[in-house]
């Protein structure tokens, strides 16, 4: 039977609709004894690149300072024919000293979990306890050279 992969393909309109929308990426690193660490991870899109805040000294922020390959996978639905998703794999870009960004990052994070527009609503405004989490944080931003994507609702409930 001939692969049905294209027929199950988002096109870059749906792969982008579906990182806006998605709320737990799964992250993986390449840990020190050469082993995935994967890790789930609250992300926001941001100029259409992949990013998410984490502490300055997490294993992962370590990993990819060795080695800045990444990959990211968002994933939805329960039954076979309602299965969605995507695998980004890319180099890892980490920003240190940078707490505007960290904010920026949280506040795209916090639009997709409903506070705010992300356009400077006072429900987005970073408190002195964001500030100082802030400074303690670091962004990694996703730089994307290969997607795979998946949608089975293209199926039409035939397998």
């Amino acid at each position: 039977m001939p692969s049905r992969r294209s027929q199950i393909e988002m096109t870059p309109e749906e792969q982008e609709e579906f990182l806006a929308a998605g709320w737990t990426l799964q992250v993986a690193s390449i840990g020190t004894q050469g082993y995935p660490h994967l890790v789930a991870m609250w992300y926001g899109m941001i100029d259409g690149e992949i990013h998410f805040t984490t502490f300055a000294k997490a294993q992962k922020l370590l990993n990819l300072e060795r080695d800045p390959r990444i990959t990211c996978m968002l994933e939805s639905g329960e039954q076979y024919q309602e299965l969605r998703g995507l695998v980004v794999e890319g180099d890892a870009e980490v920003i240190q000293g940078d707490p505007d960004l960290v904010l920026q990052v949280m506040a795209a994070i916090g639009v997709k979990r409903g506070g705010g527009d992300g356009n400077g609503d006072a429900a987005m405004m970073p408190s002195d306890v964001q500030r100082k989490q802030a400074a303690k944080r670091a962004v990694v931003r996703v730089h994307a050279k290969r997607v795979i994507s998946w949608d089975h609702n293209k199926l039409g409930g035939t397998y």
